[in-house]
């Protein structure tokens, strides 16, 4: 069996990111991918500007004894400000400019003001309470690079240095169909021997909030023709083909005869738990099949396994890193925690195990009771994956991995 870390340097060592680039507002670009630098035109701030409601003053006139000063402007953010007259002080408010001559901020508690003067009761070196001018940013400097998945925070940046549009990388396109004659929509009736099917709605969920352009192909009828037929329609326009159930080598699984008549495939084994089975290949699209593989004119194909938590964490170990690489994004390795564990796991595993837990009010770790791969609950209860080594048990009060939720849903 492949370890979880070869497995995946496997699936991003195949990936190749998507070609097309648009230009959006940047209101309307969360989520999105950067295909080109984001470079500052400006300093930011663009010029020097008070840090606090106060006065503004030169520090030599404090020096010679004279504390009492004339106020001569007044100087809200956004007004252009004068020149500051020596021996004068100017009331500034935040985000205002400094005026030229001033060198250092009083801030308004330290003052008293007495109609048209000022009592200056503090000493302050030069540079107090101003922003220097591109103490943020310099002008030419690259705030975002290419390959950045655009954040709020991200957005806000790039609105600093005046970018009302972005130049980002299209969207993945992904075609999504479940197989099994078995399952059953919410809102029909529930036959006997029937099961909903969950996994439609969760991976859904999980590809639109990574931003894809999803096709969903709904549930197609448990037959090689059907499955076939629907492999060649979804490999004209899309970039990859995401199936759940039907990799398996029964005589009802026809997912795997499908994309091996339609293209290529490779039916890995994965030391982990839960999630052991993963198809990764790819669909030739119409009229190339004798073209060279390694061009662009085939659709990658990955199979998830059916039961709804191996589906579930196999797309957020596998799948999500794979369509992060795609759409363009360079850092796609969830950031993981080192956490207490607050419970005892007595039996080891020769696979990798990824437990569901949460944090307890103490900062430790509670582990869900049932570990099975088909108890979806455990994915709500849960706040992430505890990523436990092939063969180790977990003794209370030891430092486990522990990758949340939050860094493996978006």
């Amino acid at each position: 069996m492949l370890s979880t870390a070869d497995a995946l340097v496997t699936l991003l060592g195949a990936a190749r990111a998507v070609d097309g680039a648009e230009t959006l507002p940047t209101l309307d670009a969360l989520n999105r991918v950067l295909a080109a630098d984001v470079v500052s035109p400006l300093d930011v701030p663009p010029m020097n500007t008070s840090s606090m409601d106060g006065y503004a003053v030169r520090v030599a006139d404090l020096s010679q004894g004279d504390r009492r000063l004339p106020v001569s402007q007044r100087i809200p953010a956004g007004h252009a400000p004068q020149p500051l007259a020596a021996g004068t002080a100017a009331r500034i408010f935040t985000g205002a400019t400094v005026p030229p001559g001033a060198d250092a901020i009083v801030m308004q508690e330290q003052a008293e003001a007495d109609g048209a003067e000022v009592s200056i009761l503090h000493t302050p070196k030069a540079g107090e309470w101003i922003t220097q001018q591109g103490a943020d940013i310099r002008s030419g400097s690259v705030i975002l690079p290419a390959g950045t998945r655009l954040t709020p925070q991200a957005l806000g940046l790039a609105a600093s240095v005046g970018s009302a549009s972005l130049n980002v990388v299209r969207r993945v396109k992904v075609a999504v169909f479940f197989t099994g004659d078995e399952l059953t929509m919410p809102g029909e009736p529930l036959k006997p021997g029937a099961i909903y099917n969950s996994n439609r709605f969760t991976l859904r969920g999980l590809l639109e909030n990574l931003g894809c352009e999803v096709t969903d192909y709904g549930i197609v009828p448990d037959r090689l023709d059907a499955t076939r037929a629907t492999l060649r329609e979804a490999a004209q326009a899309h970039d990859l083909i995401l199936t759940c159930g039907g990799v398996s080598v029964g005589e009802e699984d026809h997912v795997k005869p499908a994309v091996e008549a339609e293209g290529r495939l490779s039916m890995w084994q994965i030391a982990m738990k839960p999630g052991k089975p993963l198809a990764f290949g790819a669909v030739r699209r119409a009229g190339e099949a004798n073209a060279d593989a390694s061009e662009s004119n085939e659709t990658f194909f990955i199979g998830l396994p059916g039961n709804p938590v191996s589906s579930f964490v196999t797309f957020l170990l596998f799948v999500r890193p794979f369509v992060l690489r795609l759409a363009g994004v360079r850092t796609v390795t969830p950031r993981a925690l080192s956490l207490r564990a607050d419970f005892s796991q007595s039996k080891a595993d020769r696979r990798n195990e990824f437990l569901r837990a949460r944090v307890n009010p103490a900062g430790g770790l509670e582990l869900f009771p049932n570990q099975s791969s088909a108890v979806l609950t455990s994915t709500v209860w849960g706040d992430g994956l505890i990523d436990n080594p092939p063969n180790h048990t977990i003794t209370a009060g030891e430092t486990v991995r522990f990758i949340p939720f939050s860094e493996l849903l978006n």
